[in-house]
């Protein structure tokens, strides 16, 4: 999946959108926003305007300034302890003071619960306990803080010149948090007459609570702390870093504090869930988009008054509808660095008439354009450099109807089945009027997370796989910026096909390849793929399978559908002239089967969360290598190598890419000190773990697998009950590890449990790359065997690790498996027996453990 159109998905999307808000936010500049003035592009000045404004500029109260000593503040996890100083409390909204600047002599600590938090916290700051003390710090939050702080207060001689210095600073930052307060006050809002007896109260310090402190540390200079009770982890803390021109935010903590009482907590989990979307575009290259996007939605949490949605920063909201009538929104830019920011995204805030309540039914309309398409050349356009091109709340399954109207001469491909109109590809298509239209309508077979389309003029050819019809699109020339020779392999691929590379250098257009000559063998070899893939993890879940021809090195997939880099369009001997690497090479081949995978992992069966990510990216990389396995052992063995090396790659710190983190911690793994850290653990990391998995499960000797016969392998007999068991939802890390165990034969239930524990605890959720050697190795002779004992050692690991090492007997000129020994901690003794004429033990001989040789 796409970095550019998949969403981290958490458990509700307002849940994750006001984190991801909130945290985000923190990367802002502290320049204070001018209030809007008069005029036709200004924001309407009706109840929840004025509310998002005022908290938007808020600024201090010279009255509520104060001298403070010895005032403490604790939230799960975190203390905050103002020693001695000044603070000035913001003025009042709403009747509650929401936020306070502070300077003197503080203190902060916060604690990780776990090792794999500890160990990101000590990356990001060298301490795996924060603890800073700070000169300054700004607090926003809507609940009782003022009060916590009320006992320790007392009057202070300079207030008022206090206030003012600090007044333009209180201002900058307000913006910071102004989405998420509104979010908490906005259900004061005046409201219709209405039966309330359903409605949640307006808030309680259990339900709602959220405090954002961003402190001036002695050593770590400015960084966050966020805790938010309705966010998907509740604490975090991070810092924006610029490094090379580029802005990150490095989220060094984020966690759940254990719960201190068994009652769930409250929070607007799916608080809205979207059965199906109506969309009617007009598609007018090469930039243009006009859209009308009707959404038809069910309430499943009471009292809340304010839904966001994402949608590219690129199409502006004209009006937003609810059952006909139109309501407030408000946009809220994405500031720099952020992960939304990346996604290309802004927030819309809809806010309705009255509180939500369990149960309703209602229709949400959008009416919005914008210049989302970009003209690649080569008959190419590209659907949004980044950003979603309809509102969005996550990865939520719902059905898709689809209608674009776009001229005549140009091909545009959609998720989902071709009801009415045409494709309009044809060998060679002759020169419409320029004034003609086309319209198609487009219906998604089964609910999807996301729906997509591509445009250009194209060349169309068709495969069979079994029932399922395989289309590709293709354009006869390529982009303008086609490379003609690449740099050496990237750090990894991006997260749907081949990152960037650096120095490309721009090919003759005279020489440039045409793709549409090589259409019909990408349709032929996508039908293949199908086929590989159908036998072992079921049937493909969509009725048909389209590719298209997309600019740039990137490859991105939605449900049913493929944008296909141009890369691999190519002829073999046209990818020669590029002089790739030969790594590079291979991935360029396997990123349509990478694609084709996704079709299952990623489309039909989701991720959970951020934590779950990798299992998607990683299980259709891995699939994609077992295709290639088929065809050429040495090339698979090459890319696994490669990724081998690539994790332990130094930045310019001296420290290696697995010490990113374990592939658990998302698109956190990517900071300011690994830019590509998310590509090459997920990838590098999450493939070895497939790979570690699928030759445990085997418990043989491994070999290269029979091309006639591997779909009845226990690992792809797991994958095909995944796939039928979680089809159409969410699956988390540990479900996955569950289902791998129940197929666990006996010698791989360590301590003789029939669970993966061991191997989730240190592998998924560890870093390291272990080395491992026999010491006190002795072989004797016992009747028609040899009995081995011996030493097994796990080097350059932590003690808790557990590991599955499979022992090899060196018989004449052959390695025979004999066994797997549990590896628990630095040394392991070990007693097996052996076939007679055994000459010598080895370790995992044809390299199926990921360690640092």
């Amino acid at each position: 999946m796409t970095e550019v159109i998949r969403k981290q998905a958490a458990q509700g999307f307002l849940i994750l959108v006001l984190s991801v808000a909130s945290c985000a936010i923190g990367q802002a500049p502290l320049s204070a926003p001018s209030p809007p003035s008069p005029g036709p592009n200004s924001i309407p000045i009706h109840p929840a305007a004025q509310l998002y404004l005022q908290l938007r500029h808020i600024g201090l109260n010279p009255s509520r300034t104060y001298k403070v000593r010895g005032a403490g503040l604790d939230r799960p996890g975190l203390h905050l302890t103002f020693e001695d100083g000044t603070i000035a409390f913001t003025q009042d909204v709403d009747g509650r003071v929401t936020g306070a600047l502070f300077e003197g002599d503080g203190e902060v600590l916060l604690t990780p619960p776990s090792r794999e938090e500890r160990a990101s916290m000590a990356l990001g700051t060298g301490m795996a306990i924060l603890e800073e003390r700070f000169n300054s710090a700004y607090l926003r939050f809507n609940d009782d803080t003022f009060a916590e702080f009320e006992p320790y207060l007392r009057p202070s001689p300079d207030a008022s010149e206090f206030a003012a210095r600090l007044e333009s600073t209180a201002e900058n930052l307000a913006e910071l948090d102004a989405l998420r307060l509104f979010a908490t006050f906005s259900r004061s809002l005046p409201v219709a007459s209405r039966d309330q007896a359903d409605v949640l109260p307006l808030s309680s310090p259990l339900l709602d609570r959220y405090l954002h402190v961003r402190v001036e540390g002695e050593n770590l200079g400015a960084f966050d702390i966020h805790y938010d009770s309705l966010a998907y982890e509740e604490v975090s803390a991070g810092k924006s870093t610029e490094k090379d021109g580029v802005t990150y935010y490095d989220v060094w903590t984020s966690f759940s504090p254990p719960p201190s009482s068994p009652a769930p907590q409250p929070t607007t989990e799916n608080l809205l869930e979207i059965d199906s979307y109506r969309i009617s575009a007009e598609v007018k290259p090469p930039t243009d988009l006009t859209v009308d996007a009707t959404l038809a939605v069910k309430i499943r949490g009471s009292g809340e008054r304010t839904v966001l949605f994402e949608l590219s920063r690129s199409l502006q909201v004209k009006q937003v509808e609810i059952n006909g009538s139109p309501v407030e929104f408000i946009n809220n830019p994405a500031l720099e660095g952020s992960q939304l920011d990346r996604r290309g995204n802004d927030l819309v805030a809809v806010v309705f008439p009255q509180p939500l309540r369990k149960g309703d039914a209602f229709t949400l309309r959008f009416l919005y354009s914008g210049a989302v398409l970009s003209e690649a050349g080569g008959g190419l356009l590209y659907v949004g450099a980044r950003g979603a091109w309809y509102p969005s709340r996550g990865l939520t399954p719902a059905n898709f109807d689809l209608t674009f109207r776009y001229p005549s001469g140009w091909t545009l491909i959609a998720t989902g089945t071709l009801v009415s109109g045409t494709d309009e590809a044809s060998p060679a298509p002759a020169e419409p009027a320029p004034s003609s239209q086309i319209e198609a309508r487009w219906k998604s077979d089964r609910p999807i997370a996301l729906a997509g389309f591509n445009l250009g003029k194209y060349v169309k050819a068709s495969a069979q796989a079994g029932p399922v019809r395989v289309e590709t699109y293709a354009a006869r020339g390529v982009e303008k910026d086609f490379p003609r020779t690449s740099s050496p392999l990237p750090p990894l691929p991006d997260l749907r096909g081949i990152t960037p590379t650096p120095d490309i250098q721009v090919l003759n257009p005279a020489a440039q390849p045409s793709p549409a000559k090589h259409a019909q063998s990408v349709a032929n070899e996508a039908a293949r793929a199908v086929d590989f893939f159908a036998q072992r993890f079921g049937p493909f879940p969509y009725r048909s399978l389209s590719l298209t021809q997309m600019p740039g090195p990137i490859s991105q997939g939605w449900p049913g559908l493929i944008f296909l880099s141009s890369l691999s369009f190519l002829s073999a001997q046209e990818a020669e002239g590029l002089h790739f690497s030969p790594a590079r090479s291979s991935l360029r081949r396997i990123a349509l089967a990478h694609e084709t995978a996704h079709q299952w992992w990623g489309d039909l069966v989701l991720w959970e969360s951020y934590r779950d990510q990798w299992i998607v990216e990683a299980l259709a990389n891995y699939c994609s290598l077992m295709k290639l396995e088929t065809e050429n052992p040495t090339e698979f063995r090459a890319i696994l190598e490669e990724y081998r090396q690539q994790l332990q790659a130094k930045n310019k710190d001296g420290k290696t890419l697995q010490e990113a983190g374990p592939v658990t911690l998302g698109q956190r793994l990517s900071s300011s000190q690994f830019p590509n850290g998310y590509e090459a653990v997920s990838y590098g990391r999450g493939t070895w773990l497939f790979h570690m998995l699928r030759y445990m499960l085997l418990n043989t000797e491994p070999s290269p697998l029979n091309p006639s016969a591997p779909a009845d392998e226990p690992f792809t007999r797991v994958l095909r009950e995944v796939s039928e068991r979680y089809a159409g939802r969410a699956i988390d890390t540990h479900e996955l590890m569950a289902a791998f165990a129940e197929k666990l034969p006996r010698s791989l239930q360590f301590e003789g449990k029939a669970s993966l524990d061991w191997f989730e605890d240190g592998w998924v959720h560890g870093t390291s790359l272990p080395q491992f050697a026999l010491h006190n190795l002795k072989l004797v002779p016992k009747g028609n065997v040899i009995a081995v004992s011996g030493v097994l050692l796990q080097k350059d690991a932590p003690p808790e690790l557990v590991t599955s090492v499979p022992l090899y007997a060196v018989i004449g000129h052959k390695n025979v498996f004999i066994t797997r020994v549990f590896a628990d901690g630095p040394e392991t003794p070990f007693h097996i027996a052996a076939p007679a004429g055994t000459r010598s033990i080895l370790i995992d001989p044809n390299g199926t453990l990921l360690t640092s040789r």
